[in-house]
């Protein structure tokens, strides 16, 4: 994108917490989602970043995405996507397994049974 193209690509502010890895460099750093769009995002936090660097960002119900360094001031980055994202995946909740989580749902209660108790 060029000139102030990118400024026209709505944008989510959110905090989210992401894994980061960055191209050359082993390991995975966290790092502070700010805000998100289709094309790229703002983070802070994590290792300092050069302009041009390639990295791949772990976002909740995404995945594993591929982007480049686009810009860099103090502590924050602004990463753009190698391919457009579905940026409301983000924010919709976890969903892992059948149903809601075990600490929501009605407890069952285990009547025992006497009949199958052994006589002394």
């Amino acid at each position: 994108m060029g000139g102030n193209e990118h400024r026209q690509i709505t944008r989510d502010s959110l905090f989210l917490s992401a894994d980061l890895r960055i191209d050359g460099i082993e390991g995975e750093h966290k790092v502070r989602v700010r805000n998100l769009s289709s094309g790229g995002l703002m983070a802070d936090g994590g290792p300092q970043l050069q302009r041009g660097v390639l990295v791949w960002i772990q976002l909740r119900n995404i995945g594993w995405v591929e982007g480049t360094v686009a810009w860099v001031q103090d502590n924050r980055c602004g990463i753009a996507f190698r391919e457009e994202i579905d940026p409301k995946l983000a924010r919709a909740p976890v969903t892992t397994g059948d149903g809601p989580p075990r600490f929501v749902r009605t407890p069952v209660v285990h009547q025992p049974n006497f009949t199958a108790l052994r006589k002394i």
